[in-house]
């Protein structure tokens, strides 16, 4: 059972993208289920895991009002202010609805790298691991020596690293990446996404370019903690949906089918439990 572990929709006119601008012209405009589920139906994919792109609750009903309508959603990863003293209430609502699967707090993009460590922050990731909802690291290579400290503080807490971290491929530096990544990976149960990395290579990205990045992760955590995802529409920044399974086939290539198996869709279904949907 194939499924895409990372894509977003998103409707312009709600408001909260802030990041999304006229400059991004392949994303500037709406993105919804009817413009992917001929695509996936071409790639044999039965579903997707919906995850937020803007930092509000109100983002994270319009998912979940999304999903409810269109089952090719199987589940949505939303968002909501883990700081706020009343986050485990909220928290213990969002996941009364089965099709909230888990929550990611924005990383990348907050000033104080050790954000997710904060004392106020603690109450909300015992609710989310109390209520079994994953939580989804967006973060950058920098972020990674955090997630040993959190996976002490937090054993039970389910957590997946989005985009691998987002390694520079670009450049080719990933010595401290490929480290530190090892070093998360050495817990036994943290996952990892094979998703966004075409949108961190160089314009003129080759296969060649992913296949380290590749290899590293599949070692790292197995193909039984890794799992295939599209970040589409994003990856429409750097190429297609069609041209990225044509690479991530060839990249999975020397897998054999029960591994390739866990890659393309069940390390998915079991992490985020979507097989109690």
């Amino acid at each position: 059972m194939r499924i895409d572990a990372h894509q977003h929709f998103w409707r312009r006119d709600r408001g909260d993208y802030d990041w999304l601008t006229p400059e991004m012209r392949p994303l500037w405009r709406d993105f919804l289920p009817d413009d992917l589920a001929p695509i996936l139906t071409n790639h044999a994919i039965v579903g997707t895991v919906l995850v937020q792109a803007a930092p509000t609750d109100a983002e994270t009903e319009f998912m979940l009002s999304l999903a409810r309508d269109h089952p090719l959603i199987r589940g949505v990863v939303g968002w909501t202010n883990l700081e706020a003293v009343d986050a485990p209430i909220r928290i213990a609502a969002l996941a009364s609805d089965p099709l909230l699967v888990g929550l990611r707090p924005m990383l990348q993009d907050l000033a104080d790298d050790d954000a997710i460590l904060a004392p106020q922050v603690q109450p909300a990731l015992a609710a989310m691991a109390h209520h079994r909802l994953a939580l989804d690291a967006l973060i950058r290579p920098r972020h990674l020596s955090r997630l040993v400290i959190l996976r002490e503080r937090h054993p039970s807490l389910r957590i997946v690293i989005d985009h691998a971290a987002k390694p520079d491929i670009a450049s080719g530096d990933l010595k401290n990446w490929s480290r530190d990544l090892r070093a998360v990976a050495a817990d036994g149960v943290t996952h990892c996404k094979l998703s966004g990395l075409v949108t961190e290579a160089a314009t003129d990205w080759c296969l060649d370019d992913l296949r380290p990045v590749v290899d590293i992760v599949l070692e790292a955590f197995g193909p039984e903690r890794v799992m295939w995802g599209s970040d589409w529409p994003v990856l429409n920044l750097a190429s297609d949906y069609d041209s990225w399974v044509e690479a991530s086939h060839t990249l999975l290539a020397d897998l054999d089918q029960e591994q390739q198996a866990d890659v393309l869709g069940d390390s998915a279904r079991r992490f985020y439990k979507l097989e109690e949907q």
